[in-house]
């Protein structure tokens, strides 16, 4: 197996390649879509979301991925323009949820970084007090309640999910703009938990997890977004992969980079046939159905594992981030500069109802893009960690 050194100068030109059409593609759409709340298309075009809607931090987060490495100015005002959008959700408390850390933390927390802007500074100490307020403390450590509403009927003040562990950067920034570490002892917290509740021993991930309120301890777990309880829905793998190498990172914690290593090897051996993940790891072969974001997703924690692994080591995961970015590139993008859309083949959830167009089957989906682009800037050589 060749180092991570020599997959990323052997694949240098590809990556040049790929980021040009991304870039060609995306100053276009950055002037058409400048004040949406971009995410997923219809008949080409981008739709706009309500600013409450955990994904409406990725269009503005991709535009700072952007300008930050072309420093091209039309990137930059839409990305400001997403972040005075977003501020309606910012004083609508009662409906924000753990996600704020893909709300804010791409958005304004790399604004800040990118800029120096101090408004987005602050939009960011918001989100993170918010997300810090969500953490039930129990007799046994404690965890991030996930959301507010009742899911199917059911009620919630004990659920944690996978996801929220790429939240957590959200916290380690605070504490460390503040030079307070209580906002990381609220992220370990949370991050031990899922390393005892959420990851199994094979590697792969539950997604979603019901805790005793009074003593932590685990109750059940729920198939949430894959085929059924006990299934390994393919996203949640790459939430696990990329969110555990992350708190490995801003912590220097090896039992993280341990759970990263060993989330990564299952979701290698699951999708090493063609590259191409499936939405649900234990699914049956057929129908097939893709998720093209979680391969994007996992591109990026597998990049920045192998970064911390001895070369020869890291080699196996910078292979496999290459292998599946070259499948999405390959299958699933579109750069016709014409239309909105670029990442195709997401899915939101395992259409287990049977109704794929209600489960989001096979759709453009504005995380997908922005993770691509991040994965892609990555090979590239970019040292901006936006989480």
């Amino acid at each position: 197996m060749k180092n991570y050194k020599t997959l990323l100068e052997e694949n240098r030109a590809w990556a040049e390649e790929a980021f040009a059409k991304i870039d060609e593609k995306m100053q276009r759409v950055t002037l058409r879509s400048r004040d949406k709340i971009a995410d997923g298309v219809k008949d080409g075009v981008h739709v706009s979301r309500a600013p409450n809607t955990w994904t409406a931090g990725f269009w503005g987060g991709l535009n700072y991925l952007l300008y930050e490495y072309t420093k091209n100015e039309e990137y930059l005002k839409t990305a400001k323009r997403s972040e005075e959008l977003m501020d309606a959700a910012l004083m609508n408390f009662t409906k924000l949820h753990h996600d704020v850390g893909f709300m804010w933390h791409i958005l304004s927390g790399a604004g800040y970084r990118i800029t120096g802007d101090e408004k987005s500074r602050v939009r960011n100490f918001f989100a993170a007090t918010t997300l810090a307020s969500r953490f039930v403390l129990t007799e046994n450590g404690g965890f991030i309640r996930a959301w507010n509403d009742k899911w199917g009927g059911k009620e919630v003040d004990g659920w944690s999910i996978i996801d929220c562990l790429m939240n957590l950067p959200l916290l380690y920034w605070a504490s460390r703009e503040i030079g307070d570490d209580r906002f990381t002892r609220i992220a370990m917290e949370h991050a031990d938990m899922a390393l005892c509740d959420h990851l199994r021993e094979d590697g792969s991930i539950a997604h979603i997890v019901e805790h005793d309120r009074t003593t932590g301890e685990l109750v059940t777990t729920y198939g949430g977004q894959g085929i059924a309880e006990g299934s390994s829905w393919s996203r949640g793998q790459a939430w696990g992969l990329y969110g555990f190498t992350l708190s490995y990172i801003h912590t220097g914690e090896e039992r993280y980079l341990d759970a990263a290593k060993l989330v990564a090897n299952y979701f290698i051996s699951n999708c090493s046939d063609d590259w191409l993940p499936r939405v649900d790891f234990r699914a049956p072969a057929e129908p097939v159905y893709y998720d093209s974001t979680a391969g994007a997703i996992a591109a990026c924690g597998l990049i920045e594992l192998a970064k911390r692994l001895p070369e020869g080591e890291g080699g196996l995961y910078m292979n496999a981030a290459v292998n599946i970015l070259k499948a999405l590139y390959n299958n699933f993008m579109n750069f016709d500069p014409d239309t909105d859309d670029m990442l195709g083949y997401g899915t939101v959830r395992y259409p287990c109802d049977g109704d794929e167009k209600k489960a989001g089957v096979h759709i453009s989906i504005i995380y997908g893009d922005y993770f691509f682009t991040e994965a892609i800037l990555k090979m590239l050589g970019s040292e901006f960690l936006p989480w």
